[in-house]
């Protein structure tokens, strides 16, 4: 039983980690868009 909560936790902070990134990323992407869409030349 011990290993099983193990194995469920460590996957867990696996999976929360890896969208973290992913989030971060998306807002990246967000604040491109916003850059892209003010009409200034050169900003996309």
């Amino acid at each position: 039983m011990k290993k099983l909560l193990k194995i469920f936790a460590i996957g867990s902070s696996i999976l929360i980690l890896s969208a973290c990134n992913t989030i971060e990323g998306a807002g990246k992407d967000v604040g491109s868009v916003g850059d892209c869409a003010d009409g200034v030349k050169g900003n996309c």
